[in-house]
Order: C-alpha cells, then sequence, then structure tokens
C-alpha cells in the first residue's frame, strides 16, 4: 500500500486575517481595512479569490474575531473604521 508520507505537503495560504496581522505590524498606525487590503496586495500576501469587496470581507472578519475572542483577539479597532494588532 502506498504511504502519503512522502508527498509534499501543499503550501498552506495565508487567510487575509494572518495577512492583516502581517501588515499592521509593520504599520506605526492604525489603517482602515482598503488600506490593509492593498498592502496585502502590494507585498504579495493575500488575494481576493472573487469578491468585488475584499474590504468589507475583511471588515467583518476582523469584527467577528473582536467579538468572538474579545481580550485573546489580535486586533482591536482603534477609531471608527480603523483597525490596529491588540497590544
Amino acid at each position: 500500500t502506498a504511504t502519503k508520507a512522502h508527498t509534499e505537503p501543499k503550501e498552506k495560504k495565508t487567510s487575509a486575517l494572518d495577512a492583516a496581522v502581517l501588515v499592521l505590524q509593520s504599520s506605526p498606525e492604525p489603517l482602515s481595512t482598503g488600506e490593509i487590503i492593498a498592502k496585502m496586495q502590494e507585498q504579495a500576501l493575500w488575494t481576493s479569490p472573487s469578491g468585488k469587496t475584499p474590504q468589507n470581507t475583511l471588515h467583518a472578519a476582523l469584527s467577528t474575531e473582536i467579538k468572538k475572542k474579545g481580550e485573546a483577539s489580535r486586533f482591536r479597532k482603534a477609531e471608527r473604521g480603523k483597525f490596529a494588532l491588540a497590544k
């Protein structure tokens, strides 16, 4: 029987939230989701598979993580429409 132990692992794509962490780590100030998306694309960290409004999708994902994880969230809402990393 063949084992799958020798096959190459699939390259795991960076999620939008993981890419947002990387972008916000290098930003001195909070960013809007539109700015985060632009920097993700500039740095080739993440691109929207086919969504027409990736900034809205990211905003929803950031808000969901903050709401669900509370203090454990990687993000915080810095001001209206702007997000930063939770320190």
